[in-house]
This record gives structure tokens, sequence and C-alpha cells, in this order.
């Protein structure tokens, strides 16, 4: 008998050293797509290329792009052409973000409040591996209520694209960055204790937690923090 390997009472018996390579190769991946990320918000606002996908044309382009690399993902996450693939759909996160960032640069203090999401972000993302570290009861449960959450905030958030509220805007950016991070304890405990085994997944499911923990905090600051000149 495998001493290494340790049913978790989850359904799941997966050996440490696995779930260790899982984590590690996750978090390796999850920082190299950043930089696409990066990237493509900097060709977004340099080149302007996505300030007429507003409105309804926006919506379509974003979730059709989004939707269509997520399932590419899936369909390739167990071959070599996973990380690649994931790396472009980062890179077209970003694109569509720079809508975002070149409102923000437009405020006096635009580049404070971007590193002040990005450190938000971060202190979210070390304060929920801390937590799925020390955790030791099954949290999968939450999964299911949480999906359902992010369905309604997406519906919402669909609907403010044609209404324009910014006090709808503020709720479903407090809803986001709360679901969100919840989703990022889920996510990287189902890790931790054996439930994801595929690292592109698992990076996949954290980026996209990152990526809307972010998006919110950014447009809560440029609301309540944005600086005209």
């Amino acid at each position: 008998m495998n001493d290494n390997v340790q049913p978790l009472g989850y359904g799941y018996a997966v050996s440490a050293e696995q779930r260790n390579k899982v984590l590690r190769n996750t978090y390796w991946l999850l920082a190299l797509s950043l930089l696409p990320t990066v990237l493509g918000a900097w060709v977004g606002v340099t080149t302007g290329i996505t300030q007429m996908l507003t409105g309804g044309l926006g919506l379509i382009v974003f979730l059709g792009g989004a939707f269509g690399f997520m399932f590419a993902i899936e369909k390739t996450k167990n071959s070599a052409a996973g990380v690649p693939i994931l790396l472009g759909f980062t890179f077209f996160m970003g694109l569509m973000l720079s809508r975002m960032i070149g409102a923000i640069l437009g405020f006096k203090n635009g580049t404070e409040l971007i590193m002040t999401a990005m450190g938000g972000t971060a202190g979210v993302f070390f304060v929920m591996a801390t937590l799925a570290s020390v955790i030791k009861r099954d949290i999968s449960g939450m999964g299911k209520w949480l999906f359902v959450g992010a369905m309604v905030v997406m519906v919402g958030a669909i609907i403010n694209v044609f209404v324009g509220s910014t006090a709808g805007m503020m709720a479903i950016s407090v809803a986001v960055i709360a679901i969100f991070s919840a989703y990022m304890l889920y996510d990287l405990k189902r890790i931790l204790d054996g439930g994801e085994t595929n690292y592109i997944s698992a990076t996949l499911a954290l980026y996209l937690d990152l990526f809307n923990v972010f998006q919110a905090l950014l447009a809560l600051l440029g609301i309540f923090g944005g600086e005209s000149d």
C-alpha cells in the first residue's frame, strides 16, 4: 500500500507528490499567463483597437472570444497545444481589459489606481491561498452555489451594459469581488485536495478568478477614487 496516497474523504485519492506537482505547475503557468495579459492590455491601450467595441458589439466579441477560447483550452488541456491556447486566451483577455485600463489612465491618478488594484488582487490571492492551506473541511459543496452566483452576476452585468447604471456597476463589482474571491478559495482547495489534477484547467480557473477580482476592484477604484485633471 502506498502511504503517499491519502484518501481525503472527498472522493479523491491522489498522492501528495502529484498534488504538489499540479500546484507548482499551476503557479508557474499562472505567473506566465500574466505576461500576455499585460501585453494585450498594452496593445489595446496604445493602438485603441478596442475603442470601437462598445455596447452590444463589445459584449458579443468578449463573450464569443472568451467562451471560444475556454472551449478550446478544455479540448486541448491534455495535449501540447493546451498551453499556447491558454496564453492566447490571456492575451485576448488583456486586450478586452484595455478599454477599462485606458479609461482609468485618463484620470490624473490612473497609474496609482491600477497599481492599487493589482496590489489588492494579490492580497486577496494571498489570503485565499493561506485559507486553502489551513482549512481541513470539505468545501466542494460551495461550487454549485458559486456557479449560480456567477451566472446571476453575469446576467446583471450584461443588462447593465445596456442600462449604463453607475450604481448597478458598483453593486455588480462588489458582488464579483465576493464571488470570485470565494471561487479562488474553492479552486485552490480543489488543487490541494487532489480534486483538480490538470494544471492547465487549474490555471484557467485561477486566472479567471484573478481577472474578475482585478477588473471589479479597478472599476470601484475608478468610480470612487478617480481624480480628473
